[in-house]
């Protein structure tokens, strides 16, 4: 037994209160202001949050197939680290996840090396390729928790509507990277002010808006759950709102860095400010915001993508797409946000845990008896800069690095088993 004494933790109308937990066997089993039990042992939380674990539902852990990159040991650590109790890992990997045999060699590789609960998704089409539909079927008896080619968008309208109908058939939904490759030029930054100023080739915004909207369609045609990968753009906060005033079963994400920063944000031209999608204008970013803030856009996902630090030496044109942020996320989310007034704090935690619970159908984001003891420990009044040099993530690339913030996770319980308390793993 594991007894939580003297924490608090956010109520339904936003007050912190006291609160003791006292936590048997992976379940919540006594939760209330003061708790004694001689038999547990005691940890004292010094009037810190007590918050459900945190859950990020895009993750890129690298391995099987880029370990010079990140691990599933380093990633998980990463996301301990950070407060996450359930991450889901991305299909990008070799080899894909698009076979019965695939998804259980990594079934099989997460069971070995995770330190937090690691969901897989399997491929949408086989190699990710946009073209043959994986067996949705065989695979949706597996562990994995959606389908998604992401990193790739699809290309072919009938190739994602014939997806949705299957994945709608078992029940699973399908997550989708939106980007018309088409309408893509060779950019690699946004198509705004910073990219003209210095002679970049810009992506188009429409690029992004143009196959949600073609994927909101086939949504609503067939009534799939489908799920909206990183929005960045204003015009593609306004198509899921006119989705959910539909009644179109569409939920969407959205990732720090885009609630953060914006296009004229980036440095002499620093790598770390490259991802996809980009960091677009200030009016985008503003619009994902309000977004957020309105209930358009669903949850917070980090699109943790680390890449060693060889490759984004390469310059910003070919650099590869994508930062870390497993282990930056809370306190940049509550140091930008919270401290600011702009959002609550348990919208914050809403966001980045229980929202993600209920719209995957995870038995997890709760704080209350008999409920799995996944809980993070946050102590709001910690500050300091962040300083890549000290990631557990193999990942350095980050925009954020020296940036002074409040929030930080320093303890993350799994299942009822301390996963990671003040700088150390379990």
């Amino acid at each position: 037994m594991i007894l939580l004494k003297n924490g608090r933790q956010i109520n339904e109308s936003n007050e912190l209160v006291a609160v003791d937990l006292l936590v048997k066997d992976g379940i919540i089993i006594e939760m209330t202001e003061c708790i004694e039990n001689t038999e547990a042992q005691v940890y004292d939380l010094a009037g810190k949050l007590v918050s459900p674990g945190l859950i990020d539902v895009h993750v890129h852990l690298r391995e099987p197939g880029y370990e010079r990159k990140e691990t599933i040991e380093t990633g998980t650590k990463a996301a301990a680290r950070g407060g996450y109790t359930t991450i889901a890992a991305m299909a990008n990997t070799i080899p894909v996840p698009d076979s019965m045999e695939s998804v259980t060699y990594i079934e099989g590789l997460l069971q070995q090396s995770a330190q937090v609960r690691v969901f897989p998704y399997a491929a949408i089409t086989l190699g990710e390729r946009g073209q043959e539909i994986v067996d949705v079927e065989a695979l949706s008896e597996t562990s994995i928790l959606g389908f998604s080619d992401d990193g790739r968008g699809i290309q072919e309208a009938g190739v994602m509507y014939q997806a949705m109908q299957r994945a709608k058939a078992v029940n699973k939904p399908i997550v989708a990277h939106c980007e018309d490759d088409s309408l893509l030029f060779g950019g690699y930054l946004h198509d705004g002010e910073y990219a003209k100023a210095n002679g970049h080739r810009g992506i188009l915004s429409v690029s992004e808006s143009a196959q949600i909207a073609r994927d909101i369609m086939l949504a609503q045609a067939t009534g799939v759950h489908y799920h909206i990968c990183h929005i960045s753009t204003k015009e593609s906060v306004e198509l899921v709102r006119f989705a959910k005033a539909q009644g179109i079963n569409v939920t969407a994400e959205v990732s720090p860095h885009h609630l953060i920063l914006c296009d004229t944000d980036i440095v002499n031209d620093d790598p770390n400010f490259k991802m996809n999608p980009p960091l677009r204008a200030d009016a985008d970013r503003i619009a994902c915001v309000q977004g957020l803030l309105d209930g358009t856009i669903d949850i917070i996902a980090t699109d943790h993508a680390p890449h060693h630090e060889d490759e984004k030496a390469w310059g910003i044109e070919t650099a590869p797409f994508g930062i870390v942020g497993l282990e930056t996320a809370f306190p940049l989310m509550y140091t930008t946000f919270v401290k600011t007034g702009k959002m609550t704090l348990k919208q914050l935690i809403d966001c980045m845990s229980t929202k993600p619970a209920t719209i995957f159908n995870l038995p997890y984001g709760k704080l209350e008896v008999g409920a799995v003891a996944d809980i993070t420990i946050i102590d709001l009044d910690k500050e300091m800069e962040i300083d890549s040099t000290q990631f557990l993530s193999k990942g350095k690339n980050t925009p954020f690095n020296g940036y002074h913030v409040a929030g930080w996770p320093v303890m993350t319980l799994v299942g009822g088993k301390v996963a990671y308390k003040d700088g150390q793993m379990n």
